[in-house]
């Protein structure tokens, strides 16, 4: 009988806690609004803060995703140190894309506050909605990356060494729809969360 060897996993890092709180925060706020808010609210979607009819709580929200953005960010950071990519070009050139991408999302987040008055037709909205176009494609590119990456590295093993692809390329299909279908964004968020 061969003796069983007591293996322990490594700890957790607070960088990778994070990260997990914030994409599932994230999955949450985004089922909410999708399920719970948009369908009730009486604003017009020509509003930039749509659907939140309170622009109290639009401020709080876009702080608290802005939040969220900078938890991702910290995480990706984590991500990229662990070498799970591995520490070829295409995965370090993935993971600052992430990052790069993330941060101009947590920007966006921010940027809406001064204009939650706006119509969406508005040249601020247009700029503010811009830099979100900006932030989302270059996460989008980010996680193709550093996806196939982390499928040549092999460090990862099981389902997990598909998550950073499959995020990928979930904003690959969400991109067409946040432009085709706005009132679509807050759940395909959400599923963006469950990707994280």
């Amino acid at each position: 009988m061969v003796p069983t060897r007591n293996v322990s996993s490594p700890p957790t890092s607070p960088s990778t806690i994070a990260f997990i709180g914030a994409a599932a925060a994230t999955a949450v706020a985004g089922a909410v609004l999708a399920i719970g808010i948009q369908p009730t609210t009486d604003l017009s979607e020509d509003m930039w803060r749509y659907p939140w009819s309170n622009s109290g709580a639009f401020v709080a929200f876009s702080i608290f995703s802005a939040m969220l953005h900078g938890l991702v960010v910290v995480g990706l950071i984590a991500f990229g140190h662990s070498g799970a990519a591995g520490r070829s070009r295409a995965a370090t050139t993935g993971v600052a894309f992430t990052i790069a991408g993330t941060a101009l999302l947590l920007i966006g987040e921010l940027a809406s506050i001064p204009i939650r008055e706006a119509l969406v037709d508005d040249t601020s909205a247009s700029v503010v909605g811009a830099l979100f176009g900006l932030g989302s494609i270059t996460s989008t590119i980010g996680f193709l990356l550093a996806g196939r990456a982390t499928l040549r590295a092999g460090a990862w093993q099981g389902w997990r060494r598909f998550t950073p692809l499959a995020t990928g390329l979930w904003l690959v299909v969400l991109t067409p729809i946040a432009l085709a279908a706005p009132t679509l964004l807050h759940g395909g968020v959400g599923i963006y969360g469950l990707c994280l």
